[in-house]
Order: C-alpha cells, then sequence, then structure tokens
C-alpha cells in the first residue's frame, strides 16, 4: 500500500525535485454531484450549521462521481466557503482515505463518528474544530456565499495525517497527491 506522509511530500519540494508536477485538476468526464443540492442553486436549511447563531439539521448531503482519473488510488472530498469573513474562508468538511472504488457518499456520512462512511476514510479536522461535517452558516445579511463541494482522486492510497491536523495540512496534503478533481458550487445566505 503507498502511503504519502507530511514530510514525504514537503522535502521534495523544499530541495528542488517536482513533487507537484502539472496534473489535470478537473479532469476530462470527471463529474461530481448531489440529488440534494442542486448546482449553482441555493443550497436546503437542512444542511445548515446548528450553532454559532444557526439552527439547521447539520446533516451532509449524498454526494456521487463518476469518470475519475482511472490511476486514481483514493478519494478525498471537501466542502469550501470561499466569501467567510475570515481572511482564508472556511473548510466546512474533509474527508479523506476514501477507497478508490467508492464512487459515492451517503447523506449525513459527515456526523461525527459516522459509521456510513466508508471503510477506511476518515473525517478531517473542520474550521468548527471537529472532525465531522460542519454546515452552512453564513453571518446574518451577508450576500449568500458560495459553498464549494470538490472530489479528489489521489494517486496515494492513504494520506498519513493526525487526527488534529489543521484543515490546512489536510488540504496540502491533498494537493500534494491530486490526480484530478471535479466540483460543484451552490449558495446559501441568511438574511436579517
Amino acid at each position: 500500500m503507498k502511503r504519502t506522509t507530511f514530510a514525504s511530500a514537503v522535502f521534495p519540494l523544499l530541495f528542488g525535485a517536482t513533487a507537484l508536477t502539472p496534473t489535470l485538476t478537473h479532469a476530462a468526464g470527471f463529474t461530481l454531484s448531489s440529488p440534494e443540492i442542486q448546482t449553482g442553486g441555493s443550497i436546503p436549511k437542512s444542511f445548515e450549521f446548528n450553532g454559532f447563531g444557526c439552527n439547521g439539521e447539520n446533516k451532509s448531503p449524498s454526494l456521487m462521481w463518476s469518470g475519475a482519473p482511472k490511476t486514481a488510488k483514493s478519494f478525498a472530498v471537501t466542502m469550501y466557503d470561499p466569501d467567510a469573513p475570515t481572511g482564508s474562508g472556511w473548510w466546512h468538511w474533509m474527508v479523506i482515505n476514501i477507497p478508490a472504488d467508492v464512487t459515492e457518499l451517503p447523506a449525513d456520512a459527515g456526523a461525527l463518528n459516522s459509521a456510513a462512511l466508508p471503510k477506511g476514510a476518515t473525517q478531517g479536522r473542520s474550521d468548527f474544530g471537529s472532525n465531522a461535517w460542519g454546515g452552512v452558516c453564513p453571518p446574518l445579511g451577508d450576500k449568500p456565499h458560495r459553498y464549494i463541494f470538490t472530489v479528489y482522486a489521489l494517486k496515494a492510497e492513504k494520506l498519513e495525517l493526525p487526527a488534529n491536523a489543521t484543515a490546512a495540512l489536510t488540504g496540502f496534503m491533498i494537493n500534494a497527491n491530486m490526480l484530478g478533481k471535479a466540483s460543484f458550487t451552490s449558495r446559501y445566505g441568511r438574511s436579517k
């Protein structure tokens, strides 16, 4: 089993090797969709966080992908808000080490300690501070935020990361091992 650690991904970058060779990031035919969230549409309230002034059901949507690069050895899935007023966006969900023969995540797979995740898959720490789905929760009155759902095809069977790895470190390891990705964007806002 090929495993990629932080050191094996970073050291070649520091010493001049090309660990991050150019890739087809949006591989032809690689698609991601959800039967519950329309691409370019509004996200239903059931996917809103329950906390920080939000009162949704905090459930993750079901996601399905197809057309991944045939050489993919695993997948990762993320959900990110680039419009969060943080200066660096907000990571709502990160799932790594999804086996290469898996092509979907069921609804609410992002629950804390979820039994619905594929065997071997783990959730990374979101910017809410937990290893679970953190639903949409933009500030009241903000223009609707964009939420980007992405599936990454990876060249490593397993990313070796500590359970408390930051979203930035997890994102780095995903991108260092990416063969291709597929995304869709939807929006969510809360009026005053």
